[in-house]
């Protein structure tokens, strides 16, 4: 598979949050938006504000997204979300007739479907088989992550934060760091100190390397119910040299009242079998990406994937 195809598969498994941008260039942005933190707040603020944002989306959906990925042309593509678990991305490139590739979940498993696969499949994986599966350590973010990466990311006020830390663009950093059986793994995660919103968050491993980041540009409050969503959202994966962008433009949040018939099943497609990565009889060669990990490397993801931030 060449590598713009290979890139395509990487596109149809991932998925993130956040950003970071200086006070300068945000002043538009926060034109008719109050002030959701005070100067200087406590981490309890930052999370209650937080949260009191993402926990209150509870759908959104738009047909007008695009992503751009380096060696393909800018796909058009369409996102549904609804709580808990269910989401739908699907994409199609210009001059082709029905979708690129289509990656779904709902409340049981997962899907992943693209038209160049040379293997013609469907790949699926229940959520509850996903860390010790051949999924795991082939994608770099859990399926069940897709929802945060887009922006709707919360803070367990269990887990062990660091107080917020005010970065020279003045914006806060919080720290997170997990022990875990291959060593501390940490996630930092940067908020507007304005408006409260999740603008970066960035993975690392066990051996101190950044796994993921991801950056959130052009939040938007939405003018029915009040809530911000990103419009732009980066993702970058330095490890497997990969970097997307997509672009949500204006979503509708919280109105997907009833889905189209179908929309949250794992999907059939014409000459593709079905092909269940939770198989643990599933020989390497099977799964959608030819790259086998090293066993750190698969350590670390399950490490990453096994826990909520």
């Amino acid at each position: 598979m060449g590598q713009p195809r290979r890139d395509l598969t990487f596109l149809a498994i991932l998925l993130v949050t956040a950003t970071g941008t200086g006070c300068p260039r945000m002043m538009n942005q926060y034109s008719g938006m109050p002030r959701a933190l005070p100067p200087q707040p406590s981490l309890e603020q930052v999370i209650q504000t937080v949260n009191a944002n993402s926990s209150r989306i509870e759908s959104f959906s738009t047909n007008r997204a695009t992503i751009t990925i380096s060696g393909l042309p800018q796909l058009r593509a369409s996102v549904a979300m609804q709580r808990p678990r269910c989401f739908r991305l699907q994409g199609d490139m210009p001059m082709t007739a029905g979708p690129e590739f289509d990656l779904g979940s709902n409340d049981e498993e997962f899907w992943l479907w693209f038209r160049a696969d040379p293997q013609k499949a469907v790949y699926y994986c229940r959520h509850d088989r996903f860390c010790e599966s051949a999924a795991q350590g082939r994608i770099p973010i859990a399926p069940a992550e897709l929802i945060d990466a887009l922006g709707l990311a919360e803070f367990d006020p269990a887990l062990p934060h660091q107080r917020p830390i005010v970065r020279r663009d003045g914006n806060l950093e919080i720290r997170t760091i997990r022990e875990t059986a291959e060593g501390p793994v940490m996630k930092v995660t940067v908020v507007d100190a304005y408006g409260g919103w999740i603008n970066e968050q960035h993975f690392y491993d066990a051996a101190g390397r950044l796994a993921l980041s991801t950056v959130a540009r052009q939040h938007r409050r939405d003018p029915a119910s009040g809530l911000i969503m990103p419009r732009v959202v980066v993702v970058n994966c330095p490890q497997q040299k990969f970097k997307m962008q997509i672009n949500l433009g204006d979503v509708a949040i919280n109105t997907l009242l009833a889905a189209r018939p179908g929309l949250w099943d794992r999907p059939q497609y014409e000459g593709s079998r079905q092909v269940d990565l939770g198989d643990p009889n599933l020989r390497f060669d099977q799964a959608p990406m030819a790259q086998i990990p090293s066993p750190n490397a698969a350590a670390t993801s399950r490490a990453l994937h096994q826990r909520s931030w």
